[in-house]
C-alpha cells in the first residue's frame, strides 16, 4: 500500500537527513549544538551566543521501550520517543539541552534526561501559561537568565546588536516561508503541503543561513511550477506536535491538498516577524509568548480564541480541517470540542486523528482520511 511506503520512508527521515547535515556543520564550524524542544526558548538567542540551535525530533512508530524504565507507559508517546532516542545515545552530537515548560510531561523529560544522561550544558526555560502583563515581565526576565546561562557556556557575549542581527536573519527566513505559503492560495499550488512541511523541519535543524539557501531554492522552483493538475479538496491541518511529514503525505495520497496548517513546527512559528524593538527582548516576548498560538497558553474563556484559525482557513480556501492530536496531549484535546463546534458553525467540517505518534494502524487512518476527503469533494 502507498501509505506503508510513506511510513517506511518517514522512519529514516531524521537520521538520514537532518542529523547527518548537522553533524557535518558542527565538524566544519566547531560550534556546540544545543538541542531544544519547543521554541519558547528563542533559537535566535542560542545562535547569537555562538551555538547551533537544533530542534530535537523523534521517529514516529519507533520503539519506545528504552523509555519504560524512566516514565509511565501512558505518558505522551512523543516525549517517550524522544527519551528513548536519548537513552540509546542517538543524540550524541548535541552538546547541550534546552527544555521549555510547554507542558508537564516535557518538563518531566528535562529532569529525567539531565539526571540519567547529563550534558555539558542544560537549561530549563520557564514559560508562563498566561499572557498578562505580569506574565510578560516574567517571560522577559527568563530570557535574560537564559542569555546569561548561554554566555557562561559558550564564552560568547550576546550583545543587543548581535541579537538584533540574528532576529533580522530569522525574519528574512520567515518572509520567505510566507512567500511559499502565499503560493498555496493558488488553485494549482506550485509546492505541496508535505514539501513545505519537510522544508520547515529543516528550518528547525539547520543554521539560519543554510536554511535560507533551501528556502530560496524551493521558492524559485515553486514559482516556475505550473503543471495543470486536477483540482482537489483543500484542507488545513491543525494539531499538536508533528515533526514528520507522514500525515501530510497520507492526506495527499488520499486525494486532497494540504494548503495551510496550524501546528507547532508549521506556520505558527513563521506567520509573523519578531518585531524590531529598542530592546530586542521586548520583540522576542511579543513573538514567542503573546503571538504564538499554542493551546498550552491560557487566552481567556470563549471560542473567539479560534478566530485566527477560521480566518486562515478562509484565506486559503480550505474546504475542511484535519486535526492531529497525540494521545494524552491534554492542551490540544481540551481545545478540540470547542474548535470542532466553532468550525462547524463556520461551515468547516473537521476530522480528528487521535494517534500515539506512530500513524498506526495506518490502514485505519488512511480509510478515515479517504472518507473525509470524499465527503469534502
Amino acid at each position: 500500500m502507498a501509505v506503508e511506503k510513506t511510513l517506511n520512508n518517514s522512519k529514516h527521515r531524521a537520521t538520514d537527513l537532518n542529523e547527518t547535515e548537522i553533524r557535518r556543520i558542527k565538524a566544519e564550524t566547531g560550534k556546540p549544538v544545543i538541542g531544544y524542544l519547543c521554541c519558547f526558548a528563542p533559537p535566535e538567542i542560542i545562535s547569537a551566543a555562538g551555538a547551533i540551535p537544533y530542534r530535537l525530533t523523534g521517529l514516529p512508530g519507533d520503539d519506545n521501550s528504552a523509555a519504560d524504565a524512566y516514565t509511565e507507559p501512558y505518558g505522551c508517546s512523543y516525549v517517550r520517543n524522544i527519551l528513548a532516542r536519548a537513552t540509546r545515545g542517538e543524540y550524541d552530537f548535541i552538546d547541550g539541552l534546552v527544555i521549555s515548560h510547554s507542558c508537564d510531561m516535557v518538563q518531566r523529560l528535562y529532569g529525567i534526561w539531565t539526571y540519567y544522561h547529563p550534558l555539558a550544558y542544560s537549561y530549563l526555560f520557564n514559560v508562563p501559561h498566561q499572557v498578562s502583563s505580569q506574565a510578560q515581565r516574567f517571560y522577559k526576565r527568563e530570557l535574560g537568565f537564559f542569555r546569561e546561562s548561554l554566555e557562561n557556556f559558550t564564552g560568547c557575549a550576546v550583545t543587543p546588536e548581535a541579537l538584533t542581527a540574528e532576529i533580522s536573519l530569522f525574519n528574512q527566513n520567515r518572509a520567505l516561508v510566507r512567500e511559499l505559503y502565499v503560493l498555496r492560495k493558488n488553485k494549482q499550488p506550485g509546492i505541496s503541503g508535505s514539501e513545505i512541511f519537510s522544508l520547515l523541519m529543516a528550518g528547525g535543524t539547520l543554521p539560519a543561513p543554510a536554511f535560507q539557501v533551501k528556502l530560496n531554492e524551493a521558492l524559485s522552483k515553486a514559482k516556475t511550477a505550473g503543471a495543470e493538475k486536477p483540482l482537489k479538496p483543500r484542507v488545513l491541518v491543525w494539531g499538536s506536535i508533528m515533526d514528520d511529514s507522514a500525515l501530510f503525505r497520507m492526506i495527499e495520497e488520499a486525494g486532497a491538498e494540504v494548503v495551510a496548517d496550524d501546528t507547532c513546527i508549521g506556520f505558527r512559528v513563521w506567520d509573523k516577524d519578531v518585531p524590531h524593538t529598542t530592546d530586542p527582548y521586548d520583540g522576542l516576548t511579543e513573538h514567542y509568548l503573546i503571538n504564538f498560538q499554542c493551546p498550552r497558553t491560557d487566552r481567556g474563556p470563549g471560542i473567539k480564541r479560534f478566530d485566527y484559525l477560521v480566518e486562515r482557513a478562509k484565506e486559503y480556501s480550505a474546504d475542511g480541517v484535519i486535526g492531529y492530536v497525540i494521545s494524552f496531549c491534554d492542551p490540544h484535546k481540551f481545545d478540540y470540542p470547542d474548535l470542532r463546534d466553532y468550525l462547524k458553525k463556520e461551515g468547516l467540517p473537521m476530522l480528528l486523528i487521535d494517534d500515539n505518534y506512530s500513524f498506526e494502524p495506518a490502514g485505519a487512518i488512511e480509510t478515515r482520511l479517504q472518507a473525509f476527503i470524499e465527503m469534502l469533494g
